[in-house]
């Protein structure tokens, strides 16, 4: 995601197609005094529909092309033919996209899963041909259908990243680089303010097929949730993660005040966000030397961790953490009753 420009809201006009219509048309044979009426049902218009591709992560495709119309159904023919229907148009975001109506503001689904689709925009249907009106007492009926037409909207395509554990913390508190550490991502790393300027992604792998998605995040700073710095352009990405790493640098002018500021830009932005299980992990640890980490008070951390991604100290630990953290809310989520929202 590093080497792409990262888009992750995007509006986009669309519409569906029309449905063909029904025609007027009556059999004429050689021999056939009394052919009666034969004209055939108009095809229904295409569908607008939105699929979820893993192979995307962002939705820049969308600043190039905004409007996008489906094809219309073919009218119907004589012998009682239905006209052909018009093809979808299938529009494929990055998963973890939600899709709204941007005109009345209701929220047409989210795209969780490779492949799942949503039909944002639906066809017209077609027209009867005057076949269809024909009774015992009405046996030339010139009646028909004109189609109908497709849905048109104006949507609001926007991308939450999906990932498992989620890199918090102010800017050069070393998240691109344990992730760089941890996974096969290679996001920039600078010495200096935001050098993440948007979200990377990168997947960890233990022993025995054991693997989960851990997302580096842009610095917060305080005043974050209003805005400030990078601000509300990437804390909402933190609202999917299921597990919060509150990194503190150990060069940092007072480690308590860093992670309490952390929590609550946090817990400002979002109280149920500030809920998800998180731990503390204090980086850079190789400038300590042998020195101990310090004491901070996190009571509700499930754990207080001292790294140095560089020298790979104090990783096994930390990533073992996590996993064990995760494993417990699957089994949490397995229990719990099906009426009971997730968390």
């Amino acid at each position: 995601m590093s080497t792409t420009t990262f888009i992750d809201r995007v509006v986009v006009h669309v519409k569906a197609g029309d449905g063909g219509s029904g025609i007027v048309s009556f059999r004429r044979e050689k021999y056939v005094p009394m052919g009666g009426p034969d004209g055939g049902d108009g095809g229904r218009g295409g569908d607008v529909v939105v699929v979820g591709d893993h192979n995307l992560s962002t939705l820049l495709d969308y600043t190039y092309r905004d409007s996008w119309t489906a094809a219309s159904g073919e009218h119907g023919s004589g012998s009682n033919k239905t006209g052909r229907s018009g093809d979808d148009v299938i529009l494929p975001v990055p998963v973890g996209t939600i899709i709204k109506d941007l005109d009345t503001s209701a929220r047409l689904g989210e795209v969780l899963v490779d492949g799942e689709r949503v039909v944002v925009s639906r066809g017209g249907r077609g027209g009867k041909g005057n076949a269809y009106f024909a009774t015992a007492t009405h046996q030339s009926p010139r009646e028909y259908q004109p189609g109908e037409d497709g849905e048109r909207r104006t949507l609001e395509l926007e991308l939450k990243l999906i990932a498992d554990v989620g890199l918090v913390g102010q800017p050069n508190a070393g998240k691109s680089t344990l992730l760089s550490v941890i996974s096969a991502a290679r996001p920039k790393i600078g010495d200096y303010p935001f050098t993440t300027l948007s979200p990377n992604l990168g997947v960890v792998q233990l022993s025995d097929g054991r693997t989960f998605v851990v997302a580096d995040l842009p610095g917060i700073i305080e005043g974050a949730h209003e805005g400030r710095g990078l601000g509300l352009q990437f804390l909402r990405h933190i609202e999917r993660t299921r597990v919060l790493a509150f990194l503190v640098p150990i060069d940092a002018i007072d480690w308590q005040d860093e992670y309490d500021q952390l929590r609550h830009e946090i817990e400002a932005y979002s109280s149920e966000l500030a809920q998800k299980p998180h731990c503390v992990v204090f980086t850079k640890m190789d400038l300590l030397g042998d020195d101990p980490p310090p004491p901070i008070d996190a009571p509700d951390a499930f754990g207080i961790f001292a790294i140095s991604a560089p020298a790979r100290q104090g990783l096994d630990g930390l990533l073992g953490a996590w996993w064990d953290e995760l494993l417990s809310l699957r089994k949490a989520a397995r229990e719990r009753p099906e009426h009971a929202p997730l968390p």
